[in-house]
């Protein structure tokens, strides 16, 4: 990785959460230059480049579309091949750009603010979901749970996960029962919504001048509450499907305590755990150019049709048969 350039939007910590077209306009005011620092970073031109890869989704229809435009109109210009590259496959590659000894087979989490899910990496390209969220995803719940809990300062929107981490390490993960939704369902898919209920109603037991006194113990009990059935599920669906190797990746992926657990758990069933650096598990254009330096291996080049798809599958991904 010459370069890995990171533009952070903070405006829309105004509206409570991201918003589509705010998203956008920063896009097109911001997009151009962090390429020319990019660039910079890595003492190249663009002509000496193999080629340029962009996210086709899924996520926000404004924001693909602005990178789209962007991204072919480089590619135009350069004469450089154009590969559309899908969102999670990207979270998968940036496991193997941190550890190239990861090979396929292995078991997948990635958890973010948008995805939770576990996918067999059978081979690159040939994938098999296990399970997946029924509703919020993980990190979207860390969020949430942040702002009740009003840890996300001026300008944050999507850092509940360090906040609430941080907060959790003064706390005792046993001060309160949050519920370990579908630990015991013999399937594989995610629930996060009930948990974040639940800490939103325990809030209201308590005076607001008592609040601030017991963040630390909420903080601490909500977030094993997540990790025990992440861990538990991951681990589960490894152990069955007989992989010896797990990745945990995307935005969650840099919790300490999730690592912990999971590297523990792994070792007593003999399994290997890898993850990326921090750097590497929030969104980032170096892992959608390391999926998309494979798509380009194979040929896959897009064409001048190339559009924005927020629902787009994943390719080459079968749901697992039970």
């Amino acid at each position: 990785i010459y370069s890995n350039a990171i533009f952070s939007q903070t405006e829309h910590s105004l509206y409570g959460g991201v918003v589509p077209e705010l998203a956008s306009r920063n896009h097109i005011r911001t997009l151009l230059p962090v390429v020319d620092q990019a660039l910079l970073e890595a003492d190249l031109k663009l002509d000496d480049l193999g080629g340029i890869a962009v996210t086709q989704g899924p996520g926000l229809v404004g924001s693909l579309l602005v990178g789209i435009s962007v991204s072919k109109g480089l590619a135009l210009g350069s004469g450089l091949p154009l590969v559309g590259v899908h969102h999670i496959e990207g979270h998968l590659f940036a496991g193997s750009m941190a550890h190239p000894d990861l090979v396929p087979p292995f078991m997948a989490l990635v958890a973010s603010g948008g995805h939770t899910e576990l996918i067999y990496v059978c081979a690159w390209g040939n994938y098999e979901r296990w399970g997946r969220t029924r509703d919020d995803a993980a990190g979207e719940a860390f969020d949430k749970v942040a702002k009740i809990l009003g840890l996300l300062r001026e300008g944050e929107v999507t850092m509940g996960g360090p906040r609430i981490s941080m907060l959790a390490e003064e706390g005792n993960p046993n001060a309160f029962d949050f519920p370990r939704a579908l630990i015991n369902d013999p399937g594989f898919d995610f629930s996060f919504s009930g948990l974040k209920t639940s800490v939103l109603y325990r809030i209201r037991d308590f005076p607001v001048e008592d609040i601030k006194a017991i963040r630390a113990n909420i903080a601490a009990s909500f977030q094993a509450a997540v990790v025990d059935v992440l861990v538990d599920k991951t681990l589960k669906a490894a152990r069955e499907v007989g992989a010896e190797r797990v990745l945990l990746s995307g935005g969650v992926a840099a919790n300490r305590a999730l690592r912990a657990q999971l590297a523990d758990g792994a070792s007593k069933l003999g399994m290997g755990v890898f993850y990326p650096p921090t750097l590497l598990c929030t969104d980032n254009a170096a892992m959608i150019a390391g999926a998309g330096a494979f798509r380009l291996a194979r040929g896959e080049v897009a064409g001048g049709n190339l559009n924005a798809a927020p629902r787009l599958p994943l390719p080459g991904l079968r749901e697992r048969q039970v």
